[in-house]
């Protein structure tokens, strides 16, 4: 069977440009090694991490707050195994939805391991045998997977991989996590709330040290009250299991710590899924890192062969695969895809979420921009207050000179969606003073935002 375009990967990439490409009238057939289509992000990611930890927030939520809105929930408890459950539940919806649009495009399933076996030719490996499939084009999106400890393997029972952690079926008594990152610390709330006595492990000086330093210190500080313990600057050196679960050696200058747990979340960051493609026979070329060299058309060292999402260089992130998936075919086509890689949004989804687009305020002083720089605490915005979520601010970066908006950071509930404004104002060229004059309903967390905007401008309002 012959194709115009072969995609080896179900994740968010590959199925978007599978749908892209049929689109476009391209006859087009996916690869996955699995029956159930989406990736990690969908079965072990982004979205059984998101359905966990809004079940703990209303938990938490519950516990914590609900006395202050004049609610009793005398006896509140939770049911781990509902909320996996429930869980579970989500991820299956959503693959049903994949499902149905790969049917809606006539999109060709195969279920198998896909492996290049010649620029035009796939090599399909599955339960039932081999099978070969051509094609004009062969897109890569196998995305990445978690990275290990070199001194201590994956057991799925007491040290744990974020696909692990997300399929516990009860709450630890006591959890250490290596990696204040994304992964570490939303992982590491989820069960903090659920009364697991979690202490994070770093060896950087800060958490989510892709923020500015304003940022972090103040989410800290609002994880710490929730109950996580932060070791930072940290060192692991080695570690065991034992009877009780896991034992580890740090270095923090030249002290020497140990920590005990019932359980081990490593989240030290992930690696591409580039084994066993057959890159090397292809002659598709890779970065030291192992990620695949890609051009300006995310077309690979060998013509017709492309690739996309965690196995190009990048942030690995869901929607700049999407973004890419996009705009490799329309490239195959002759459209003008493109991807803006300096208004790509990264979100932690702890409580409160923090969220960040474009350069921290240090990169703008690095990078010899005078810097106009606007913050805003939320104690201070009234929908914010009213509706309990008065911690966190927001933080708007501009040159001073052009006053274009060079970035912006938010830490405050619902901060994954707020920083879309800010996307779109950058991905248009707009300006701080754009941010402060356009009309925002009242009262809105959003005004957070333009509240920070003029006092980029050096016109603050409210503060």
């Amino acid at each position: 069977m012959e194709f115009d375009l072969i995609v080896i990967g179900a994740g968010p990439g590959g199925y978007t440009a599978a749908i892209k490409a049929a689109q476009l009238g391209m006859k087009t057939a996916i690869v996955e090694k699995d029956e159930t289509l989406g990736g990690t992000c969908l079965k072990v990611g982004c979205i059984p991490s998101k359905a966990l930890l809004t079940s703990t927030e209303l938990y938490y939520g519950a516990r914590r707050h609900f006395g202050a809105h004049g609610i009793s929930a005398d006896g509140l408890s939770m049911d781990v195994g509902a909320m996996m459950k429930r869980k579970d539940g989500v991820v299956r919806k959503m693959a049903r939805g994949i499902d149905y649009l790969m049917n809606k495009n006539g999109i060709e399933r195969v279920v198998g391991l896909g492996r290049i076996a010649r620029p035009n030719e796939v090599e399909v490996t599955s339960d039932t045998g081999q099978q070969c499939l051509k094609a004009k084009r062969i897109l890569i999106a196998t995305g990445s997977r978690v990275a290990g400890l070199p001194f201590l393997e994956f057991d799925g029972e007491t040290v744990l991989s974020s696909d692990d952690t997300v399929a516990l079926s009860q709450a630890p008594e006591s959890m250490v996590v290596i990696g204040a990152g994304a992964i570490g610390l939303e992982l590491g709330s989820v069960w903090a709330r659920l009364g697991t006595a979690v202490t994070v492990v770093e060896v950087l000086p800060r958490i989510a040290s892709t923020f500015d330093e304003d940022i972090t210190q103040a989410l800290q500080k609002l994880l710490q009250r929730q109950g996580l313990k932060f070791h930072l600057g940290t060192y692991v050196e080695s570690a065991e299991k034992t009877e009780g679960g896991v034992k580890l050696t740090a270095a923090k200058g030249d002290k020497k710590l140990e920590f005990e747990a019932e359980k081990l979340l490593v989240a030290v960051g992930r690696k591409p899924n580039t084994e066993g493609l057959g890159t090397a026979e292809a002659g598709v070329e890779l970065d030291e890192r192992g990620c695949i060299k890609i051009d300006a058309e995310w077309q690979t060292s060998v013509s017709g062969i492309y690739a996309i999402g965690d196995v190009v260089a990048g942030p690995m992130l869901a929607h700049k695969a999407e973004q890419e998936a996009i705009a490799a075919v329309e490239r195959m086509v002759g459209q003008p895809g493109s991807v803006n890689y300096d208004v790509i949004p990264w979100v932690i989804y702890t409580s409160p979420e923090v969220a960040t687009v474009g350069l921290t305020e240090a990169e703008a002083v690095e990078k010899g921009h005078e810097v106009g720089m606007g913050i805003f605490p939320f104690q201070a915005n009234g929908r914010a207050v009213a509706s309990g979520h008065a911690e966190g601010l927001a933080k708007v970066i501009a040159d001073k000179a052009t006053g274009l908006v060079l970035g912006a950071q938010i830490l405050s509930a619902n901060a994954s969606e707020l920083i879309a404004e800010v996307v779109l104002l950058m991905e248009l060229g707009g300006s701080a003073k754009d941010m402060a004059r356009t009309i925002h309903a009242h009262p809105t967390m959003s005004e957070g935002l333009r509240e920070a905007a003029h006092a980029a401008t050096g016109e603050p309002l409210h503060i």
